[in-house]
């Protein structure tokens, strides 16, 4: 993929203003709660305005974006994504902030924003900086989302936090045990994951399995 059109015709230079220092590093997490049964689905969307990643769909979100609302915002995030997916996590990350900066945090779509830019942050190779993103969309945004226990298990998992992993992977088991239990059922559970994420997410099962905690 070419990176984003943005990298053209100095119209990475308007972004560089956006580029506000991050506040993404990994705080304590509270504990888990019992159960997180709500599936949260609104969050949980890719950000898409614009179908296609190409040119032409970036210039057509580039025009909205530079309108107000949260069509705006939006085409903000998709933009982001793009740039990410392209290796440009500069313009990914001014692109998030300015997003983010538009949205009221109670807003649906700040969550999306922040549950989306995780992923980008995690498949960058910075797992803190997604742990942080995603607990301000499912623990301080939100408080029993169902996506929340194995992505941010995941997340501790990579940055050697292994024994909060395995908790947060308890609560996936506490709520849906016939699910969870079982590392085999990864694929179907989470067919949007990479397979090395699955991978890692079943090393935490393991774990769990071995030394299960206790509640509370």
């Amino acid at each position: 993929m070419n990176l984003p059109i943005l990298r053209r015709a100095g119209a990475f230079a308007l972004l560089l203003p956006l580029l506000l220092p991050l506040a993404l590093h990994a705080q304590s997490l509270p504990k888990p709660n019992e159960f997180y049964f709500d599936e949260d689905a609104l969050t949980t969307r890719p950000l898409v305005l614009v179908k296609g990643s190409d040119d032409a769909a970036q210039q057509r979100l580039l025009k909205v974006m530079n309108g107000k609302g949260r069509d705006a915002n939006l085409a903000a995030g998709q933009l982001a994504h793009i740039a990410y997916a392209g290796g440009g996590a500069d313009i990914g990350s001014a692109l998030y902030s300015r997003a983010l900066a538009s949205v009221d945090g109670s807003n649906g779509l700040s969550r999306q924003l922040l549950w989306n830019q995780g992923w980008d942050l995690y498949r960058s190779g910075d797992a803190e900086g997604a742990l942080a993103s995603w607990q301000k969309a499912g623990v301080e945004g939100f408080n029993n989302p169902a996506w929340a226990p194995p992505t941010l298990a995941l997340a501790l998992w990579t940055l050697q936090r292994r024994d909060e992993a395995v908790q947060w992977y308890a609560a996936a088991v506490r709520t849906e045990p016939l699910r969870w239990r079982d590392p085999a059922n990864l694929p179907a559970l989470l067919p949007d994951w990479r397979e090395q994420d699955r991978a890692k997410l079943a090393e935490v099962a393991a774990a769990w399995r071995a030394a299960p905690p206790s509640w509370p």
